[in-house]
């Protein structure tokens, strides 16, 4: 069994897109398939067209029938390839999330977006997705029926259960200093806090928007804030992270699944976020508070009630650990998307 994985970017990155396809990648040679790692080159979605060129010659020297994954982040944009070896090859998107509901866009950006990936998902043999979120929005406004979906939630390693600061509340965010991960939301709630006893981090990379990275740093400081929130920068190992801290805060405008709230549940942490995307899937109720998108004042509410009430952090720290323990592993997940490969192989 032989499969073809094409990437666009750098797969070692520490993001969670990425993080899936490494650990998709290994859970399906576990099951017995070849993977052939297959690079379509830097700038994706927004590739100039010496790149899309580029990605597309490499795909069409493919032989006739082979079976070829191609991550969303390209294949989105790749709908003339799709149109015109989508006969000759075994298409398979993997769709972190649309590339149209990326936060920042411009609405003519996002409906060249959206055209072009209703386009190349047409031509795609079958779709992979990480979340029942996910499936319903491609069906809903992408044209694709249900039957060439499959979903296949992220794994979650199981983790021991977070030990916290053993002092004043620490909060842990963990994501890439992008716009849709809301990070400027989570500051501004924080200044509504200060009055409160709290430390916090936020962790992920700084390099894939300097812009948005600097803005946060900025904010920060402006806000008298530098002293109590750190940000770490891309963190290879969470695990410590996670350990020593009480609360699980991250404001993320839009998420296909969100691996680093199940992460959180499997160590039991009381989660805050938005009502975004899958995170309802994620997050049930008994393990945190959802809040609507981009009101920075309904986010430091619920912190205030987590941070000034140990009993409530108790209380979802238990269902946390509840949802925790019924999260899938990396096994099944390799399972689901094997026996689809084998299905239409």
């Amino acid at each position: 069994m032989r499969l073809v994985f094409a990437y666009p970017g750098n797969l070692a990155l520490r993001t969670g897109g990425y993080g899936y396809d490494r650990r998709l990648i290994a859970a399906l040679e576990d099951e017995g398939w070849q993977v052939d790692l297959l690079p379509l080159g830097d700038g994706f979605p927004d590739a100039d067209a010496v790149a899309t060129d580029r990605a597309e010659a490499a795909l069409s020297a493919l032989p006739d029938g082979a079976l070829v994954m191609i991550d969303g982040l390209a294949f989105g944009i790749l709908d003339g390839f799709a149109a015109r070896e989508g006969g000759r090859l075994e298409l398979v998107a993997l769709v972190h999330h649309p590339l149209a509901l990326e936060t920042g866009l411009s609405p003519e950006r996002s409906e060249i977006l959206r055209k072009s990936e209703t386009r190349a998902l047409e031509h795609a043999r079958h779709v992979v997705v990480t979340s029942p979120e996910t499936a319903r929005e491609l069906t809903a406004g992408f044209a694709v029926a249900p039957e060439r979906i499959t979903v296949a939630v992220p794994g979650t390693d199981p983790a021991p259960e977070a030990r916290g600061s053993g002092g004043k509340p620490h909060i842990l965010s963990i994501g890439s200093l992008t716009p849709r991960k809301g990070h400027g939301i989570l500051v501004a709630a924080l200044k509504m806090v200060e009055d409160l006893d709290w430390t916090a981090t936020i962790a992920g990379s700084r390099d894939l928007d300097p812009a948005t990275s600097k803005t946060i740093e900025r904010q920060i400081g402006e806000a008298g804030l530098a002293d109590r929130i750190t940000l770490s920068g891309a963190v290879d190992d969470t695990r410590p992270l996670y350990a020593g801290a009480d609360l699980f805060a991250l404001a993320s405008r839009y998420e296909g699944y969100g691996m680093v709230f199940a992460e959180a549940l499997a160590c039991g942490l009381p989660v805050v976020a938005c009502r975004a995307g899958a995170v309802p899937d994620v997050v049930p109720e008994s393990a945190g508070v959802l809040v609507p998108v981009d009101d920075a004042a309904a986010f430091a509410e619920a912190l205030r009630n987590f941070l000034s009430n140990p009993d409530l952090r108790r209380l979802k720290a238990a269902g946390a650990r509840e949802a925790g323990a019924r999260l899938h592993d990396w096994h099944e997940t390799g399972r689901t998307v094997s026996k689809m490969l084998k299905e239409i192989a």
